[in-house]
């Protein structure tokens, strides 16, 4: 048996060589993976010496011979590949080892492969041969399979070439990705960098789920290949597995209490979340108040739901926090040890989750049927240094306070949304109905007597007034709405002869 070692990542190299090397197998490498072997003393055969031809062009061409891919893609079972094999004096290669360079760590012309990719998808191809291994996590249980049966399986070796192609094809849509971002020198960027012609992912599993949004769904979180996100660093220090709808509604709720503590200047801030929309949401001076504004808005919906604070949880707030509704996942910076005793003692299967700081994604994407829908991530920019004031009436300072708070909220709402909030936080939100006054009428039956003094959002324009007019009989003093209906000057006179105050944003946030 022979063995084309070949690898970048030398994690996990000298004991696999080694290993083979004990189990009479042939080694043959190249460049800095023969140096490595030589160190450690393991005996094997340079590539130079059986293509009789040197490394050349700074390495660039090293593997690229007939005698090293003669080898690999020889079909042993077509009598004509044997005879090439003879007459041109070629010996098969049976393993291929070989990962790439670390391309998407330093994006270069010199670390975009041309003999390891080759390699790879020539064994790969050949997988009804040879075995090709791309990552160190299977040099153990390739050894173990050679050692016990002598020959890597049929299932193996396809098993290993799945993961090959995989392997290479992550690795193009990473160059193709820098290429059309500009590359070098800026001079292969496509026209549109957000929606270029070509959007090529290959992705990861990640971690595995119970299940999807129901029992009888499999689901699964994926990443793109060699791109960690924040979930890959979020430490689970209690509770039950994760499920997909926990990760879906924990992502919402973590990046919703960001923005809002980001917005009020750094002050503690706390959101719970139930099916992706906030049931509660707050900004305080201190953690506890937050928590406390936040539930206060929704108690009933909050059971089940998912607690964000943008705070690490100490004693007093874990027992503040235990003695609310039960909270299927409770996310924060950090939870101290204590903190998390006292959430086990009282909620035994409440997920607890230390997370780090939210990536800002470039791009969304949602599929529909075999179609996928990509477009610009929602980012929320415009806040009230660019609004226009279109009533007569100004804003106060806390009217302002509110009507971002409410913005921010409704925005991450499912539409059609409305949001009322007062004092720094929600305390009535209507979400996903198809009528804007529906939403509007469940905002104030939510908020009960908070409703007067409150600010209001809505996602969208008001298409006529009757979704104003409820705001207003139910006491709101305050508006945010994007603006741009047909009928605005109609919206803005029955604000003006109420005496309230309404600002217009310019940009809608639908969430579907």
């Amino acid at each position: 048996m022979r063995a084309l070692l070949s690898v970048y990542d030398k994690t996990g190299l000298i004991p696999f060589a080694r290993g083979l090397e004990e189990l009479g197998v042939e080694l043959i490498a190249s460049g800095q993976t023969s140096a490595a072997l030589v160190e450690a003393s393991i005996a094997h055969v340079d590539v130079a010496s059986i293509t009789s031809s040197p490394e050349m062009l700074g390495g660039r061409v090293k593997t690229l011979h007939p005698k090293i891919h003669g080898g690999i893609l020889a079909d042993r079972s077509k009598p004509e590949h044997l005879a090439d094999l003879t007459a041109n004096d070629i010996e098969p290669i049976d393993l291929v080892v070989c990962n790439l360079y670390p391309f998407s760590s330093d994006p270069s012309i010199e670390l975009i492969d041309v003999g390891g990719p080759t390699m790879v998808r020539a064994a790969a191809k050949n997988f009804a041969h040879v075995g090709i291994v791309v990552s160190p996590d299977d040099y153990d249980p390739v050894l173990q399979e050679l050692k016990e049966a002598g020959a890597l399986s049929s299932a193996t070796r396809g098993q290993l070439a799945t993961k090959a192609f995989a392997h290479t094809a992550a690795y193009d849509a990473a160059i193709v990705a820098w290429l059309q971002d500009g590359g070098p020198d800026g001079s292969t960027e496509v026209a549109d960098t957000l929606l270029p012609p070509t959007l090529p992912l290959v992705l990861e599993r990640a971690q595995d789920v119970k299940y999807g949004e129901n029992p009888h769904q499999r689901g699964a979180r994926y990443r793109i290949v060699g791109e960690r996100t924040w979930w890959d660093d979020v430490e689970q220090l209690s509770g039950t597995a994760l499920s997909y709808l926990n990760l879906f509604d924990a992502d919402a709720a973590w990046r919703l209490v960001h923005e809002l503590s980001s917005d009020g200047g750094g002050l503690p801030a706390a959101a719970i979340i139930k099916h992706a929309n906030a049931c509660g949401a707050a900004v305080a001076e201190s953690m506890e108040r937050a928590f406390s504004s936040a539930l206060e808005a929704d108690p009933l919906s909050a059971f089940g739901g998912i607690v964000a604070v943008s705070s690490p949880i100490d004693a007093a707030l874990a027992s503040l926090i235990a003695e609310g509704p039960q909270a299927d996942v409770i996310i924060a910076p950090g939870i101290d040890d204590t903190a998390v005793e006292i959430l086990k003692a009282r909620r035994k299967a409440t997920r607890l989750l230390a997370a780090p700081l939210p990536e800002t994604p470039r791009r969304q994407l949602r599929t529909i049927g075999t179609s996928v829908l990509v477009q610009g991530a929602d980012q929320i920019e415009n806040l009230p240094s660019s609004w226009t004031v279109v009533t007569s009436r100004q804003p106060t300072t806390q009217e302002w306070e509110d009507m971002t708070i409410a913005w921010r909220v409704c925005a991450r709402t499912t539409s059609n949304a409305i949001a009322l909030a007062r004092g720094g936080k929600a305390v009535g939100i209507g979400a996903g109905q198809q009528s804007r006054v529906v939403a509007a009428e469940l905002a104030v039956t939510k908020a009960g007597e908070e409703a007067a003094g409150s600010a209001g959002a809505s996602d969208a324009f008001f298409p006529f007034p009757d979704g104003m007019e409820v705001l207003i009989k139910a006491g709101v003093t305050a508006v945010v709405q994007p603006g741009g209906s047909v009928r605005d000057d109609e919206v803005t006179k029955v604000a003006d002869e109420a005496g309230i105050t309404m600002v217009h944003t310019g940009e809608r946030h639908f969430r579907h």
